[in-house]
């Protein structure tokens, strides 16, 4: 038997995985056989057998002491304290301190789009694409402060490709080719509800992407965090590609983090409303944190402040800073992962397509903002909706293109 497969079988004997031979057998072409072989070396199954028992687990934060988070309000600064604040925050940028990383690694189907979630066109009169909307952001910046600010674009296996050739076809928007980067988002195996790593439709051991909190190891693992450091980067600005009003290059949200002397900082906007599906920021056992809207009691949803606003209405809307130093604490820790119960097409122990009408696959999936409990303490600045979050995640309704081609028309002025 060949050295390759016999370790291999030995190791699908050790965790129960050995279903996978079978597919291994059922393969007829020699590439193709051992691609599946060389994917199989790559999983880390005792990591797969964890997040298999991990997903039996009631949510640990039933046990969890949860208390507001200080934040500042933007819009209540005095004209002194944002002088301050903006003063500081310049000089960073200026400096080429700050960098932006954009994740990007989704595909535009909920909006029935083909190509990567970036390469969407809104729906304005120029058709600019959200990747040519958010590089828009940065050449503003270039003319602001005089810089060219790094921004590391963080894709997928999948459209990895298909996002550099989009922007080479497009000369990449009239941004320096040298100021960004493509790095890839990591991935984890899907498995069944008996704990079985899944086949795909393709043949190929059945992968989703391990959520936002897998940017740091990705930085970590594709040379980012070496790159920043060597062009002298200090904070990093970390974002999702489908907000097309984020202000990534910030100074008030630099300057709060200098000022009060932080690793990190969010931005907030105030919920909707007690029932809006959003996480929001909170104290965890005294560390900062947030809280998904599936983890929050409905009575502490409802509860209020002494100035009558909720107490837990602060919503995470994924636009971050942290200092390299936090980026390169985190990049070498294991995040925890969030189970996620989802319906995958998978190839059957008889070699057949099975296509549910329900969920029969748990995924796993990091959360960036878990970073923060490693933390001491971060700054939480509460922006306006109407200024600074404007999502694409649905094809009609709320955070739909419709939704923020309006945010974006009210404050850009742009049609």
């Amino acid at each position: 038997m060949d050295e390759k497969l016999k370790q291999i079988k030995q190791t699908l004997e050790k965790y129960g995985q050995e279903q996978l031979l079978d597919e291994y057998n059922r393969l007829t072409d020699v590439k193709q056989k051992q691609d599946f072989l060389d994917s199989i070396l790559t999983i880390d199954f005792n990591q797969v057998n964890n997040l298999y028992e991990k997903s039996k687990e009631e949510p640990a934060f039933a046990n969890s002491k949860i208390e507001p988070i200080d934040y500042v309000d933007k819009a209540k600064l005095s004209k002194e304290q944002y002088d301050e604040l903006n003063e500081i925050g310049t000089k960073e940028i200026k400096e080429g301190k700050l960098a932006v990383v954009t994740m990007a690694g989704g595909q535009g189907t909920r909006l029935g789009h083909t190509g990567p979630k970036g390469t969407f066109d809104l729906g304005l009169d120029s058709h600019k694409s959200i990747f040519e909307i958010l590089t828009d952001i940065l050449i503003k910046a270039k003319n602001d402060y005089g810089v060219d600010i790094p921004w590391y674009i963080m894709t997928s296996e999948e459209n990895n490709k298909q996002t550099e050739k989009f922007f080479s076809d497009n000369n990449y928007f009239g941004y320096p080719k040298q100021c960004i980067t493509f790095f890839k988002q990591g991935k984890l195996p899907m498995i069944s509800t008996d704990g079985k790593v899944l086949v795909d439709e393709h043949h190929k051991i059945k992968e989703a992407a391990d959520g936002h909190g897998g940017v740091f190891s990705s930085m970590l693992k594709d040379g980012v965090v070496y790159d920043m450091k060597a062009r002298g980067i200090e904070w990093i600005f970390i974002g999702g590609v489908d907000n097309v009003l984020v202000k990534p290059v910030d100074p008030i949200l630099i300057g709060l983090s200098v000022k009060k002397k932080v690793e990190a900082a969010g931005k907030s906007i105030v919920k909707a409303n007690p029932q809006e599906k959003v996480g929001v920021f909170c104290r965890k056992n005294g560390k900062p944190s947030v809280i998904e809207y599936s983890e929050i009691t409905p009575e502490m949803a409802e509860e209020k402040d002494e100035s009558g606003e909720l107490k837990y209405g602060e919503s995470h809307i994924l636009c971050n800073l942290f200092s390299i130093k936090a980026i390169e604490k985190v990049s070498k820790m294991d995040l925890s992962y969030h189970t996620a119960f989802k319906k995958a097409k998978y190839i059957d122990k008889n070699g057949q397509l099975v296509n549910p009408e329900k969920p029969n696959a748990y995924k796993f999936e990091a959360f960036l903002f878990d970073a923060f409990e490693s933390l001491d303490n971060i700054a939480i600045l509460r922006v306006k909706r109407e200024e600074e979050f404007a999502p694409v995640k649905n094809a009609e309704g709320v955070d739909s293109p419709e939704t923020a081609r309006k945010l974006y028309r009210d404050f850009h002025g742009e049609r």
